[in-house]
């Protein structure tokens, strides 16, 4: 097994160098002349950046300082966001190249033609004759008293001027892709608002309003300023519940316990309820459960509270399994009045099929991201029931929160954040 993931490891980074090689080739040394300061440049960006990158991924576990952290971090995780959008960019570029260049070979085939058509003139009276005249009307120089002409610059042969044109083109499409994605997460989750109709939810529970909050992610990335941030759109709602349904941090409570403190702010009419993610397994869930009911909020570790009109029931995720701390539905649900209506709050949507044997109304998640940046979303919505917003199986219906933050790189294309406020709506209303 050892083996096999050492193998695994080599593989990736292959093609990860690999890829770099291809990029650089396309994008510095098809662009600039040998020995030039460019050339120079561009080989030490393209040979730090992935260095950096791969510091950034493995620099989570390691007991550094948060702030050496962050200093990797950032630019670790914003090269493969520019990375990825400069790859995608760069082969687009390979079906506009040859077209560039057959355009190019047109235009410099044109002025071979003696002249156009309606153009009378002669061989000898094309523009092209008039270095031969000694000087001009009234220029009575001669040749030895013309001036010296300075040499002509080296011309741009044809080829480095198209891959100028495509590498340039490549690097705005990819640096302005991922300044306006990384824009979209730091200015914090956009408010989505639904309303879900409950058969089971009684007149008197009609319009209750739950908050979820999902993947926020706080890390070296994404500290106390992204948490009040996330803080204050909540309470901007007003919601009557607060549901954070995993994937608080990426980080150990040592470590980024400052960075949650502004999140005990949160404030809703019946509190603010907890489930694990996944990521909470990597850096010890006992310690987060035990921080954030410090904090003032109820973890649901396979447990159920009833409240006004609806039981709401949370379970472990099922990265929790591996410690025997996994999502136990008979021990949150397996007791219930069936009667009334339920809430399920479970970080991943594949356990929906779960859900349903359970007689679950409604079960609200998160952990996709919605995808987070294309083209990784298309990989997301295979991996997943439902990528993203309201779906029905059987008799429970699903929702899934992009979530509000970001894992990795702090950006995201074509997935935004959201908190949303999930409204339950009666039947009998």
């Amino acid at each position: 097994m050892i083996v096999l993931a050492v193998l695994a490891a080599v593989l990736v980074f292959a093609v990860f160098g690999a890829l770099h090689w291809y990029l650089w080739r396309r994008l510095v040394a098809a662009t600039t002349t040998p020995g030039s300061r460019w050339r120079r440049a561009g080989t030490v960006l393209f040979t730090a950046a992935p260095i950096l990158a791969v510091a950034a991924m493995g620099g989570e576990s390691p007991p550094l300082p948060l702030a050496v952290k962050t200093a990797f971090a950032w630019p670790g995780y914003m090269w493969l966001a520019i990375f990825l959008y400069l790859l995608l960019a760069v082969l687009a570029g390979e079906l506009v190249r040859p077209l560039l260049t057959r355009w190019l070979r047109s235009r410099e085939a044109a002025p071979a033609l003696v002249g156009a058509v309606g153009d009378t003139r002669t061989p000898e009276e094309e523009p092209g004759t008039a270095p031969l005249l000694v000087g001009a009307v009234g220029d009575t120089r001669t040749p030895e008293e013309e001036p010296a002409t300075a040499p002509a610059p080296p011309q741009l042969n044809r080829r480095m001027f198209v891959s100028r044109v495509v590498g340039a083109g490549a690097a705005v499409a990819a640096v302005g892709t991922v300044g306006l994605g990384t824009w979209s997460v730091l200015d914090g989750p956009a408010v989505k608002r639904i309303t879900v109709p409950l058969a089971k939810l009684p007149r008197s529970a009609h319009g209750f309003r739950i908050a979820v909050v999902s993947d926020v992610h706080l890390s070296a990335v994404l500290g106390r300023g992204f948490a009040q941030r996330v803080t204050d759109t909540v309470n901007a709602t007003q919601p009557d519940l607060i549901a954070v349904v995993g994937d608080l941090v990426d980080g150990d409570v040592d470590e980024l316990g400052a960075s949650v403190e502004p999140l005990r702010g949160l404030r809703s009419r019946h509190g603010t309820f907890f489930v694990t993610g996944n990521h909470e397994y990597f850096s010890g869930a006992d310690e987060w459960v035990a921080k954030v009911r410090e904090l003032g909020w109820q973890p649901l570790e396979n447990a159920r509270t009833p409240l006004p009109g609806f039981d709401l029931a949370g379970v472990n995720d099922v990265a929790g399994a591996d410690s025997g701390a996994g999502p136990d539905f008979g021990k949150a649900l397996g007791d219930r009045d069936p009667a009334r209506a339920s809430v399920l709050l479970a970080h991943q949507p594949v356990l929906i099929d779960e859900a349903v044997r359970y007689g679950v109304d409604l079960q609200l998640s998160g952990h996709t991201h919605g995808g987070q940046m294309w083209p990784a979303t298309m990989i997301a919505d295979a991996a997943n029931p439902t990528l993203a917003g309201l779906e029905q199986y059987g008799d429970t219906q699903l929702y899934v929160s992009r979530g509000a933050g970001a894992w990795g790189p702090p950006v995201r294309v074509g997935a935004p954040s959201d908190v949303t406020i999930v409204q339950l709506a009666s039947r009998q209303a």
